[in-house]
């Protein structure tokens, strides 16, 4: 009978070790990355739409269309870059250094602005 009880109970499972958390640095780089994505990119995308919208040529409410279409994409694609690079300054740049040119385009055409 004892054999029975044995073979029934459970064995005592022992808990899997805890796997130690990530260092604040690599906690640090995610954040910046978050942030370059969500805010980054969100400038990005504004700044390209903007840009769009007045440089169409094509009537108002068809640009700011076409532009606002853009800009979802453009967003996207500023969010994979931020986390596709190779380093948290690599993201930085390569969606800051586009965000600052086209706003100094944005800045020459506003005297051209219809």
């Amino acid at each position: 009978m004892s054999s029975v009880v044995a073979a029934t109970t459970p064995a005592r499972v022992r808990p899997k070790p805890r796997k130690a958390a990530p260092p604040p640095s690599t906690r640090l780089q995610i954040t910046s990355r978050v942030l370059a994505a969500v805010f980054g990119g969100y400038l990005l995308a504004a700044l390209g739409a903007m840009l769009m919208a007045r440089g169409l040529p094509i009537n108002r409410t068809e640009a700011t269309t076409a532009a606002t279409l853009f800009c979802f994409v453009s967003y996207t694609c500023a969010v994979l870059w931020a986390f596709a690079a190779r380093t948290v300054a690599r993201a930085w740049v390569g969606i800051a250094a586009p965000a600052a040119l086209i706003y100094v385009l944005l800045l020459l055409t506003q005297g051209a602005a219809k």
